[in-house]
């Protein structure tokens, strides 16, 4: 399969390395609008070490730490006017997911001021977005690395996301001590998060032959991290946090790349309707689509099980134990209220799971998994 790949200009790795490579900063301008979240960023004291490495090289910031879960347009809108108000030259994001993705569309509408919340999702006639510089701290989205942004539609709640290779951080920080505050639960969610991106890639149409190397890669680090997880039940080890870090990057990158499966737009259901944390939502699905890929891809079935170095039925029972789940109960009225945003389109993570996915699929796996008979 011809492939193109392209990843960050740069990536800078190792624990201390914000605080190691300041100067780096200096390329992107004199003005930094940093973008995260009310508690992770502080707490693992990534917003401290970057505040310190751009006082170090002269470089005035101000912070925007409005970001929540599942990031709303109307919030990014907010960032992007404040961004332009300030005369931003590059956008700083610090944290997990929600805070990467909205520092990605504050980079968007601060170089845009005539668009309006909803208008992101149009590509036509719009600026370039001002430079993405992106530190994480969590292991489980690889957006540091990735040219996605999913944001959460005010007024319907339900998730969409923004696409292109301009979303490209030109620089990613990954330090993974900044993973060390991370309670079991978040570990858990953001790693099974991490290894559906791996694996949901490893299986799309569009894995070729670099992106499968990646995911590889991703699976045998994060699987793991995970496996220690599953026998301690408690925070992993310094060692297994670095692993679960570096997996969530090579699973960002076939991410970026190869795209999802169907355990994403599935997974999104549970969490706009059921308040279920993205990874937990994602790894509902995921032994439901291991399934489909013993199915349809045997043989490469065969060699990620090698990878992972248990059977398909150890693996289920790793997966179900991590994910926790409330008690969730959908009628039949629900489950095709559920899946009627598919009504008008297929979308491409169904086309590209093995076998192909359909709506009738999806509403007959929510029954199977959630009905109330």
């Amino acid at each position: 399969m011809d492939f193109e790949l392209k990843i960050p200009a740069r990536v800078v790795s190792g624990r201390g390395c914000v605080e190691k490579n300041s100067g780096l900063f200096r390329q992107f301008g004199s003005k930094c609008f940093i973008v995260t979240g009310g508690r992770s960023a502080k707490l693992s004291g990534a917003l401290a070490d970057a505040e310190n490495a751009l006082e170090t090289v002269g470089i005035d910031f101000e912070v925007f730490d409005r970001i929540t879960a599942n990031p709303l347009i109307s919030s990014c809108h907010e960032g992007g006017r404040l961004a332009r108000q300030f005369d931003a030259d590059f956008i700083l994001g610090i944290g997990g997911g929600s805070p990467l993705d909205a520092a990605k569309a504050v980079a968007v509408y601060a170089a845009n001021p005539d668009l309006g919340p909803a208008d992101i999702y149009r590509t036509d006639k719009r600026n370039k977005p001002l430079t993405i510089v992106a530190i994480g701290t969590t292991a489980g989205t690889g957006s540091e690395i990735g040219r996605v942004s999913v944001l959460t539609n005010d007024e319907t709640g339900r998730k969409k996301s923004i696409s292109g290779d301009e979303l490209t951080p030109a620089l990613t920080f990954a330090d993974p001590k900044y993973t060390d505050s991370m309670p079991f639960s978040v570990t858990c969610s953001t790693a099974l998060d991490a290894l559906c991106h791996a694996l949901e890639g490893y299986f799309s149409v569009k894995c070729g032959d670099i992106p499968t190397m990646f995911a590889e890669k991703a699976v045998s680090l994060i699987y793991g991290g995970l496996k220690e997880l599953f026998g301690t039940m408690t925070v992993p080890t310094a060692d297994k946090r670095d692993a679960l870090y570096y997996g969530s990057l090579y699973a960002g990158i076939t991410l970026a790349y190869c795209g999802t499966g169907f355990p994403h737009p599935l997974g999104y259901v549970l969490t706009e309707n059921y308040g279920v944390p993205h990874g937990f939502a994602c790894a509902a699905f995921l032994p439901e689509f291991m399934s489909r890929a013993a199915g349809f891809e045997k043989e490469k079935f065969s060699r990620i099980m090698s990878v992972i170095g248990e059977s398909p039925e150890d693996f289920d029972a790793l997966v179900s134990k991590l994910t926790v789940l409330p008690d969730i109960r959908m009628t039949e009225e629900e489950i095709a209220a559920h899946c009627s945003r598919w009504d008008e389109a297929v979308p491409a993570n169904f086309r590209f799971s093995p076998g192909g996915f359909t709506k009738s699929d999806a509403e007959a796996l929510f029954k199977k998994l959630f009905g109330e008979g």
